[in-house]
């Protein structure tokens, strides 16, 4: 592990890249917006939680103690109407979907969270907020719930730099209550309907407003500041906005957040990704075209800030990198000497470019720099893939394993050997057509021939 210069990462809220310092050492308290479970993961999720199970793995591996947190939102408007349509309780189809996103997150390799929260599991500490809110004077109650009085936070704007919406906002919450106050005023507890969840509080019957779940989990893990926050660019404004005015309102303390962090666009075909345009594309759907390494190495091949444009042609050309990758990593196992100047210069290249705000495409960049020298230097063995095992704690793509090679193709191809050694190039092409016919490939390297299974 090479010494941590000055980590940055580029700050949202002020708009320019700054050095990581968590409020308590090297500890970092770390939410980011999680799934509402309303439907199947989609790849536009899959951006954003593998960037972010990147970014936490990074500084992981860069030794902080990171508290990874997410949201599970498992009741609102899109749970209810949904719920409706297949005539399910709420509460029971949010926990299906769930489920689903949790095997989804899995097959994908997202493993970095700490902990999952509930929405519906933190009911006492949304009360007790939007109780404080209402004794400060920056709530008030209309027919239908309790609303937030955007303007009595003087700082309201100031994340997104504006009060109004946009066309990339997202914009499935607002709340759009008779008697409110201010347009952009939005609801923290709303009362109950018929055939709705509802919880018996001194609010009164109802259930939480959507943007309050996430500062009453985070309040209740973290306490009221934190160090970063992440999420999707579309949810900058309102829902970010609307949890700093809540918590800071609460608390009287500021920043809620040290760190805004936030991640780019997915298009798809150069359009945004909607069921109308019938470009949407779960991820169960992406994997029964695409193995999961592949399209996590998709989204790594693009810096988290950066839009990204999902084909089939972008896709295959991931495919292609990703094998490169794998093949020199079965090179370094038979490998018969690594280059260590080269090696330390590799580390020191990688470590710089992900410092400065986890840039996964120069890292990439100085990787394929270093497996082109490596080949042309016949260089790379046991300490070259150990390095690479170690980084692939972030990535979380390579074949690491033992491919398992049935004793017959191993046969075959020590025949073949042989008659490239011999220079009988017509048995050597009928031998391999034959390991090909039995679904292996075999490819020649300096180091000798690599087996592997055909697709």
């Amino acid at each position: 592990m090479t010494k941590i210069r000055n980590l940055k990462l580029f700050n949202t809220l002020t708009g320019k890249k700054e050095v990581l310092k968590p409020i308590k050492n090297k500890t970092v308290h770390f939410f980011v917006c999680g799934p509402t479970v309303y439907d199947y993961m989609h790849i536009g999720h899959a951006k954003t939680y593998i960037q972010f199970d990147v970014i936490v793995k990074y500084l992981r591996l860069r030794d902080y103690n990171v508290f990874y947190l997410q949201n599970i939102t498992d009741l609102d408007d899109k749970i209810i109407k949904r719920s409706q349509e297949e005539k399910i309780n709420p509460l029971e189809l949010a926990r299906k979907f769930e489920k689903y996103y949790h095997e989804d997150e899995k097959k994908l390799n997202i493993t970095a969270v700490t902990k999952y929260a509930k929405a519906t599991d933190h009911i006492k500490q949304i009360v007790k907020q939007t109780k404080t809110l209402i004794q400060k004077s920056y709530a008030y109650k209309i027919s239908d719930g309790y609303y937030f009085n955007i303007s009595k936070f003087a700082d309201y704007g100031k994340l997104s730099h504006r009060t109004v919406l946009g066309a990339e906002d997202a914009v499935s919450r607002i709340d759009d209550g008779v008697g409110k106050k201010n347009k952009g005023d939005f609801c923290l507890w709303k009362f109950s309907k018929p055939n709705e969840p509802s919880w018996d509080t001194e609010l009164g019957k109802g259930r939480p407003g959507w943007h309050v779940e996430d500062t009453a989990i985070t309040e209740a893990n973290f306490g009221p500041q934190y160090d970063i926050h992440g999420g999707a660019r579309d949810l900058i404004f309102p829902h970010h906005e609307a949890e700093i005015a809540q918590m800071e309102s609460v608390s009287g303390k500021k920043p809620l957040v040290r760190y805004w962090i936030h991640t780019g666009f997915l298009n798809v075909g150069g359009q945004k990704m909607s069921k109308s345009l019938k470009n949407f594309i779960t991820v169960r759907d992406a994997l029964k075209k695409y193995d999961a390494e592949s399209l996590r190495f998709f989204y790594i091949s693009s810096h988290y800030r950066s839009p990204i444009n999902f084909t089939e042609k972008a896709i295959e050309k991931t495919k292609n990198g990703l094998e490169r990758l794998n093949d020199f990593v079965k090179h370094t196992k038979t490998g018969k000497k690594d280059d260590l100047k080269m090696l330390k210069e590799l580390k020191e290249k990688f470590f710089k470019v992900m410092d400065d705000d986890f840039d996964t495409v120069k890292a990439l960049a100085v990787i394929f720099d270093f497996i082109r020298k490596s080949y042309k230097k016949k260089k790379g063995a046991k300490k070259t893939y150990n390095f690479f095992k170690e980084i692939d704690k972030i990535f979380g793509v390579l074949n690491l394993g033992e491919e398992k090679i049935p004793q017959q193709i191993k046969k075959l191809v020590q025949e073949r050997e042989k008659a490239r050694k011999e220079k009988d190039w017509k048995k050597s092409d009928q031998l391999r057509a034959k390991i090909k016919s039995l679904g292996y490939w075999v490819e020649d390297t300096v180091n000798g021939p690599i087996v592997k299974k055909y697709d």
